[in-house]
């Protein structure tokens, strides 16, 4: 093994002079200054530099009360078919904008649930829905289908009572008009 001293010299060959060697390249200073360095920019990297997004602003268009009420009746005929317990249908018209109807059913287990998921699907798009969205039917305690103008919710009774969507989408939490509010005020 060669020795090096700290002046980066080596012994000569023979043992009686030092021979200097160059000391090893350090790598260049980079300038703490952000932006200096001029890097290729990637489509990832130009679209994190610009910010979001504006949001398309995509108005939903309803379909035909007809077919709404077609597609709720295949629904609810198809949880009372599945022995689903305490099917609800829930009118959501005037109040949001992502459905007309929400529909909220409840089975005792993840392979009921799983099957009224399954049932669903298949009666609505041979009635002509056609891109239903489906989440949580691999085996869970809630099951969500968007049919469009209608959001189905499958639970099991603890995760229903837990998330209560009835209590927060329900008309007793409708507030009154205001000619029936200064009645009772009198």
């Amino acid at each position: 093994m060669r020795r090096v001293d700290q002046g980066g010299r080596r012994p000569a060959p023979d043992g009686r002079r030092t021979i200097a060697t160059k000391p090893a390249a350090r790598p260049a200073k980079t300038s703490s200054k952000i932006g200096t360095a001029k890097l290729p920019a990637t489509p990832a990297k130009k679209a994190a530099a610009a910010g979001p997004r504006a949001a398309r602003k995509t108005a939903r268009t309803p379909i035909e009360p007809s077919k709404l009420e077609t597609y709720l009746s295949i629904i609810t005929t198809s949880l009372d078919d599945d022995k689903a317990e305490n099917v609800m249908v829930l009118d959501l018209t005037g109040r949001t904008s992502f459905a007309d109807r929400m529909v909220i059913a409840t089975g005792l287990a993840d392979r009921q649930i799983s099957a009224m998921a399954a049932h669903l699907e298949t009666k609505l798009e041979e009635a002509g829905l056609r891109r239903i969205r489906i989440e949580g039917a691999g085996g869970s305690d809630w099951v969500l289908m968007d049919a469009g103008d209608i959001v189905v919710h499958l639970f099991k009774p603890e995760a229903r009572a837990l998330y209560a969507l009835e209590r927060m989408w329900g008309a007793d939490l409708d507030e009154p008009p205001a000619s029936a509010a200064s009645a009772e005020d009198e």
